[in-house]
């Protein structure tokens, strides 16, 4: 009988984890496992991870209190639990990588074909696509929120039940070796790369290096599964071309396996184009706008093909797909004023992206006003990425820009020196202080583009524009 909770006993993960059971009883059943000790229940594992800023093993008698049926705990732990009446304890010599290697045995206990995606830009919004596709015959399991590294991808993978047919995965990285490590574990069947971009750099050292890290996808997955690849992005192409797998491409280029050709913007609405594969066209509407998402959903298709979907199934579920809060989702205040929200991340390759389709949406540019905040992790290309984003801002033609963050006076110089108003461009502080200079800004039919990295937090902005209007 495959994995399941409530049925599981420590006894049954002692081979897939390499652990002592060091207290406790081996026939000890678990109803659930949890990293957290704060969201766990009664009946639950309590897996104590140890990182650089928290250790787990601190929480320990705390989830036992709270009803934990066991814990597991690193050998190099100083306390242990001996007496064989107490919750069942098991060490293992690294609690994350025992935690993947549980999750890779749970993935192997079901028949469910796995998609993987991952890519500097669009992953999130390209495996919502793909889902909503899947889900038209499919029960699918899907990545949730931001669950996409070596912690959150095996809690996604402990959710398979009997139930599920096909599973969408996201994996998201910083370093080197994650997505071999997240494909060892998660075994996809097709994996995705949507693109490479300056995202991460701080970890990587270049935008070779992005490539690299992101091409352990390829390097890793099975020589029995496909893999989909941005076949428009030559650096990605180049560093996958040396690993010989079953590969199917996508992107604007003709010469793609999957490619859209008669493409019609239809402003904040969103697209139509064809939809071509194996010689076959399908009539596509999208009802979120952008160059980004015309990408994403050629990626979605691709994957879907990959997977035996009919391409009525990839319309339908493409048409369907409404956006993702923060995702370059659209709102609308009061005096014809949208709000173009794309708060929920940022690196240079994606704002350039978004500042395309606001470009492509917008007749007159001197109704945009750009917020934009501090782009992390590019380590010592920061300072020329964000002279960058405000050259850009300046060649979009906005009528005022607001920048926050440690480099927000580099955004600023680099558009006043590309011919921005010093009036026009301001460095602030605050959520606040944006807030305030872009309300007394605002006119009637102006469009608002917010973007910045998640730790910037510019939903404040997004939220304090809604409140005050």
């Amino acid at each position: 009988m495959p994995a399941q909770w409530g049925k599981i006993t420590a006894e049954d993960m002692l081979g897939p984890t390499k652990a002592t059971l060091v207290s406790g009883r081996p026939d000890t059943v678990f109803s659930g496992l949890s990293t957290d000790s704060r969201s766990m229940k009664r009946g639950d594992l309590f897996w104590a991870l140890k990182g650089e800023r928290f250790d787990g093993h601190e929480f320990i008698q705390k989830a036992i209190d709270q009803g934990a049926a066991g814990a597991v705990i690193q050998r190099d732990y100083p306390g242990r639990i001996v007496d064989p009446n107490d919750p069942a304890i098991m060490a293992v010599d690294d609690s994350l990588e025992a935690l993947g290697d549980l999750a890779g045995w749970w993935r192997r206990q079901y028949n469910v074909r796995v998609a993987a995606i991952t890519g500097s830009a669009g992953k999130t919004t390209t495996k919502d696509m793909t889902a909503g596709i899947l889900k038209i015959r499919n029960n699918t399991l899907v990545t949730q929120g931001n669950l996409n590294n070596l912690i959150g991808l095996p809690l996604t993978l402990f959710k398979l039940d009997g139930a599920h047919q096909k599973a969408v995965l996201e994996m998201g990285m910083n370093r080197f070796g994650e997505i071999a490590r997240l494909t060892g574990i998660a075994e996809p069947d097709v994996g995705a790369i949507t693109n490479v971009g300056m995202a991460h750099i701080e970890g990587l050292g270049s935008i070779e290096g992005v490539a690299r890290a992101k091409v352990e996808l390829v390097e890793k997955i099975s020589s029995k599964a496909k893999m989909v690849i941005n076949g428009d992005d030559i650096l990605l192409m180049k560093t996958a071309a040396p690993f010989k797998k079953d590969t199917i491409t996508f992107g604007l280029g003709i010469d793609n396996d999957v490619y859209a050709t008669e493409v019609i913007n239809n402003d904040h609405r969103g697209s139509y184009f064809h939809l071509h594969y194996h010689g076959e066209s399908t009539y596509i509407t999208l009802n979120v706008p952008g160059l980004q998402n015309i990408y994403n959903a050629l990626a979605a298709a691709a994957i879907c093909f990959c997977l035996g979907e009919h391409p009525k199934d990839i319309a339908q579920g493409l048409h369907s797909f409404t956006g993702v809060k923060g995702r370059f989702s659209f709102i609308h205040l009061e005096g014809g004023i949208t709000l173009v929200d794309d708060t929920y991340n940022a690196n240079p390759s994606s704002l350039k992206a978004a500042l395309t389709s606001v470009a492509a949406m917008v007749n007159n540019r001197d109704s945009i006003i750009v917020g934009l905040g501090e782009m992390m992790e590019l380590g010592n290309v920061a300072v020329m990425a964000h002279l960058e984003a405000g050259r850009m801002v300046a060649q979009l033609g906005a009528r005022r820009f607001v920048a926050m963050g440690e480099h927000a006076s580099q955004m600023v110089k680099g558009a006043v020196e590309s011919g921005m108003g010093r009036d026009s461009a301001v460095a602030v502080e605050t959520h606040d202080q944006m807030v305030r200079i872009i309300r007394d800004e605002m006119r009637e039919g102006d469009v608002i583009f917010l973007k910045g990295s998640r730790k910037m937090d510019l939903g404040k902005v997004v939220d304090g524009l809604k409140e005050q209007i």
